[in-house]
C-alpha cells in the first residue's frame, strides 16, 4: 500500500494512505497522562505507534512496549520507531492483546493506555477495508479482554487511561471494576460547546479507592471553527 509521512507535535511517522490513520484522538489521550514519571509504558492496540512514541518524547526516562494485532500496522510501528531515534527505549511486538498473559511478565507497567475499538459491529457505519474496521469495530477485541489484560500488566496503584464511546461509559466502568480497575478520572470531548459528546476520556486505577472526578468538558473546536486554544496548546 501507498504511504504517507506525517508529523505530529515532535515525532514523525508513516501511515497507509488508504488504511487506519490516527485521529485527534491520539493525541487527547496522550495528554490526558498527567503523572510526573514513569518507567514503563504499554500501548495495547498501538496502530502505528502515534500514542507510544508521543508518550516515549514526553517521558524520555521511560521504556514503552508497543503491542499490534495487524501485521500491516505492527510494520508501521517498526518503521515509525526507528525513523523517529527511539529504537533504544520503544519495543513493538506482534501480538493479540488477548494474549499478553502468555508473553509479557505480570505488574510491570506503571501505565497501560489504549485507543481501543469501541464500535460494536451492529452500530454505526463499518470502515472500508479491514485494517479500518479491526482498529474501529469491537470485531477482534471485546472490552473485557482489554480491561483483563490492563490489570494483568499494571503494577498496584498503576493507572490505565483509555478512550470509549460515552453511550458505553456504563459498561465501561462495570468492565473495569470486574478487572480491578477503579474509574477515577474522566473528561468528556464534544466537537464544539453546542455538540453532544462523542468521545469520553477514563482513567482507572488499580486497586484504587472509589470516587470519580469528573474534569470540565474538553472543546475540540471555537465557535470560528478552528481549533481551541487547548487543542493549538496539545499540537504544539
Amino acid at each position: 500500500m501507498e504511504v504517507t509521512l506525517d508529523g505530529i507535535r515532535d515525532i514523525k511517522l508513516y501511515q497507509r494512505k488508504e488504511g487506519y490513520r490516527f485521529s485527534v484522538d491520539a493525541l487527547l489521550l496522550a495528554c490526558f497522562v498527567n503523572v510526573r514519571y514513569l518507567k514503563e509504558i504499554a500501548d495495547l492496540g498501538a496502530g502505528s505507534g502515534v500514542i507510544g512514541m508521543l508518550l516515549a518524547k514526553r517521558y524520555p526516562q521511560a521504556n514503552v512496549l508497543l503491542l499490534e494485532l495487524q501485521e500491516s500496522l505492527f510494520g508501521l510501528a517498526e518503521r515509525n520507531v526507528s525513523l523517529n531515534g527511539l529504537d533504544d527505549r520503544v519495543k513493538v511486538v506482534l501480538a493479540d492483546i488477548k494474549d499478553v498473559g502468555t508473553i509479557l511478565p505480570k505488574m510491570s507497567y506503571d501505565l497501560v493506555v489504549s485507543n481501543p475499538p469501541f464500535r460494536k459491529p451492529s452500530s454505526g457505519r463499518l470502515s472500508l477495508g479491514e485494517e479500518k474496521a479491526v482498529a474501529r469495530h469491537e470485531l477482534r477485541l471485546k472490552l473485557p479482554d482489554l480491561a483483563e489484560s490492563a490489570s494483568y500488566l499494571l503494577r498496584a496503584r498503576g493507572r490505565f487511561r483509555m478512550i470509549f464511546h460515552p453511550e458505553r461509559i456504563v459498561d465501561a466502568f462495570g468492565t473495569l471494576r470486574k478487572n480491578q480497575l477503579e474509574p477515577k478520572r474522566i473528561r468528556f470531548v464534544h466537537n464544539d460547546m453546542r455538540a453532544v459528546s462523542k468521545i469520553v476520556l477514563i482513567e482507572a486505577v488499580k486497586g484504587g479507592s472509589p470516587g470519580l472526578k469528573i474534569e470540565k468538558p474538553l472543546i475540540i473546536y471555537g465557535h470560528d471553527g478552528a481549533y481551541t486554544d487547548e487543542l493549538k496548546e496539545m499540537y504544539e
